[in-house]
């Protein structure tokens, strides 16, 4: 079972009811939010599961309303709120909005939880959600910051075979301190889902992998390098077109590697066939 811990320090923060007029979500509002609240939508998410695992609320069944639950847990509507989005994320439930809220079933959820998505798919996804948190991270970055990335480009730049996992992990650690710049906790929230996505699904890290044996050091540095520059002027607009620019190159190169992967599969049929055809010639 995935734990809740997952989303114990920054989902609060996502799911919050905030009034109209309250700023946009961001670290400042993590410090509002005490242990007391994040052990009590944690224990509330805990119990509703407890009671999915015991039947007392089958696979399609619906949950009992915010109302019902809250008093039955005795807590607010927005702790039920704050439960359900989390045992959402975590392929127990499904929200309908307007409908309500139904438990699914066991055998359709992921072994590691994940969905069933291409690489493609989530790469896109990426080029959305991490071109704005740049554009976000430009107006909030520090010099600290700045200097954090640099000393990342450094690393990821390196053309020693032999710091080749530390390069990888010096490009996952930028993109993340991207999205923690940003400043707005959901950003960084989806941000970080979506490089574990890229971590666990393993149809996707062997594409990753793929790309990564072709890919030329330096100029993945350079890539990275033109997101920093735009950074450090401070610049919305050009740190977005440069993240853009980085994941446009990225899809380029899936295609490329999907092509060559598919031409090796057609070589390997054609061939077992062509001695499947000469061997029958042979007996025949």
């Amino acid at each position: 079972m995935v734990s809740l811990d997952l989303f114990h320090n920054c989902v609060n923060d996502w799911l919050t009811n905030r009034p109209s007029n309250q700023p946009a979500l961001g670290p400042a509002l993590c410090k509002t939010r005490t242990m007391k609240d994040q052990r009590l939508y944690h224990s509330v998410a805990d119990q509703i599961l407890q009671l999915i695992n015991d039947g007392s609320f089958p696979p399609g069944s619906r949950l009992p309303g915010e109302r019902d639950l809250a008093e039955r847990f005795d807590v607010s509507r927005v702790t039920i709120r704050e439960a359900e989005i989390a045992l959402q994320a975590l392929g127990y439930i499904r929200i309908k909005t307007g409908s309500g809220v139904y438990v699914l079933d066991p055998s359709d959820k992921k072994g590691n939880g994940m969905p069933s998505v291409s690489a493609f798919e989530l790469t896109e996804a990426r080029l959305l959600f991490e071109s704005e948190a740049a554009a976000l991270a430009a107006q909030n970055i520090g010099d600290s910051d700045l200097q954090v990335l640099d000393d990342l480009i450094e690393r990821m730049s390196s053309t020693d075979p032999a710091d080749e996992e530390d390069s990888q992990q010096a490009d996952r650690e930028f993109h993340l301190a991207i999205a923690a710049a940003s400043g707005n906790a959901a950003v960084q929230y989806i941000v970080e889902t979506l490089w574990k996505m890229r971590s666990e699904i393993s149809a996707i890290r062997e594409v990753h992998a793929a790309i990564c044996s072709t890919e030329n050091a330096e100029d993945r540095g350079s890539e990275h390098a033109d997101v920093l520059d735009a950074l450090r002027n401070r610049d919305p607009v050009a740190a977005r077109n440069a993240m853009h620019s980085h994941f446009r190159r990225l899809l380029g190169s899936m295609i490329d590697v999907t092509e060559e992967q598919a031409l090796q599969e057609l070589r390997q049929k054609v061939t077992a066939s062509r001695q499947r055809f000469l061997k029958t010639g042979e007996s025949g």
